[in-house]
């Protein structure tokens, strides 16, 4: 099935300037989390790991060196060309919507990073966790890494200008109608940009909606990567761990 119309995204993520912006995302903070997850979920090294919406592949790359088999999959035909850089006998990527399952059981499957709720249509994100349902092995585990929305709109930073490359990014944000929006406007080489990330708003109630519709246990849920307790007014993530 198609999803109903172009997304924001398909054209967001494949642009190198989606990559400018963000090119100082915490790579040992990422590594920390990933430590830290494997080892409480106690996967034993050779467990076959879904990295779902994975881009260009950092935590794939990284559980992979940790002795995992791992298939990262993306929407972003750049981000996986990079990807695919990197392949090896146990780790390969592949372009694949995240609202239809892949055609695999593993034994985890790790959604990080706030890499959900991008859609416009509802039934697309529903469809996700019920594709994440099916790729789960029996015994398995899934695990959603999503902002902590409440936190995150109580600390709206309504705008600012991040300067990267030579390039000034004018930042500005929003909740409007259930999402958190993020308009990003630019010039390079004479030429105006704009474009606009949207994140459905969801909070773990949200999430829970969604998991009793699609038949899914709700296990654990953290509040940072360090796995500590996770608090509505306090917590910088929301993280998820269910089968």
């Amino acid at each position: 099935m198609e999803l109903a119309q172009p997304n924001w995204f398909t054209s967001w993520f494949d642009t190198p300037y989606y990559h400018i912006l963000y090119k100082d995302r915490n790579d040992i903070e990422a590594r920390e989390f990933m430590r830290n997850l494997v080892g409480f979920l106690k996967l034993p090294q050779g467990s076959k790991i879904l990295d779902l919406a994975c881009g260009k592949g950092r935590h794939s790359i990284f559980l992979n060196e940790l002795g995992f088999d791992v298939t990262g999959v993306d929407l972003s035909e750049n981000s996986i060309s990079y990807a695919k850089k990197f392949e090896n006998p146990t780790l390969r990527f592949r372009e694949h919507c995240m609202c239809e399952p892949v055609n695999e059981q593993f034994d985890a499957v790790f959604n990080l990073f706030t890499s959900f709720g991008y859609f416009d249509h509802e039934e697309d994100n529903l469809r996700s966790i019920q594709a994440i349902k099916k790729e789960i092995l029996p015994g398995g585990y899934g695990v959603i890494d999503f902002m902590n929305v409440k936190k995150v709109i109580k600390n709206l930073v309504p705008s600012e200008v991040k300067t990267v490359k030579g390039i000034d990014f004018n930042i500005s944000r929003r909740v409007q109608n259930g999402f958190i929006l993020k308009d990003i406007n630019f010039f390079d080489e004479e030429e105006e940009f704009s474009y606009t990330e949207k994140v459905k708003a969801l909070t773990l109630e949200g999430f829970h909606a969604y998991f009793e519709k699609a038949g899914i246990n709700l296990l654990h849920t953290f509040g940072n990567y360090q796995l500590e307790e996770f608090n509505e007014h306090t917590s910088d993530r929301l993280i998820l761990v269910f089968n």
